[in-house]
């Protein structure tokens, strides 16, 4: 089983996302992520075998609630730069709780042998994938030409285990489970 945790988007601001990934797709050949797929990732943790997922599960509901977490989603970016990009993603702003999450997920997962983060938490919107050459010419104009690139906010409540499956059009996410961060 390939497994992640993160935080699903609220129905606003995934349709916000997916009225921007309709209007940016006839600019660029670009592998595009399907609405239903956007979230936001706070760890990968990769194959895990299936008959451990519930050590896994246990784990993470002891992952401490932090500070409340609040996100901004605006602004654009590529990465791993501008010049030679493999990915378009939207930022995502958020209070330091967002950080505290992530590292305490990482730390708690890292208990059962998962490895720890080597570079720093970057919390982003992966808005498409770049495979190979592509003009991404009228993609940056596109996008300058945006009235705005704020794009929402919003509290966020829980926080979920993830399953990813491969599939033909891309993966699928499945929620195994579910973390509330408004109570403890």
């Amino acid at each position: 089983m390939r497994l992640f945790t993160g935080i699903a988007l609220p129905g606003e601001i995934t349709g916000h996302l997916s009225g921007l990934i309709d209007q940016l797709r006839p600019t660029a050949q670009l592998r595009w992520s399907p609405s239903s797929n956007l979230h936001l990732t706070t760890k990968f943790i990769g194959e895990w075998p299936e008959d451990r997922i519930d050590e896994m599960k246990r784990a993470l509901s002891s992952v401490p609630v932090p500070d409340p977490i609040y996100i901004q989603v605006r602004g654009f970016g590529w990465f791993p730069n501008p010049h030679s990009p493999r990915v378009l993603w939207v930022g995502v702003h958020a209070s330091d709780g967002l950080r505290d999450l992530a590292r305490t997920t990482d730390e708690t997962v890292a208990k059962l042998g998962v490895a720890t983060e080597k570079k720093p938490y970057s919390p982003h919107l992966t808005l498409a994938r770049i495979n190979g050459p592509a003009s991404l010419l009228d993609l940056k104009r596109a996008i300058a030409g945006l009235p705005s690139d704020e794009l929402g906010e919003f509290a966020v409540e829980a926080w979920h285990l993830y399953l990813s499956r491969p599939g033909p059009s891309g993966s699928v996410y499945t929620r195994l489970a579910d973390y509330s961060l408004t109570q403890k």
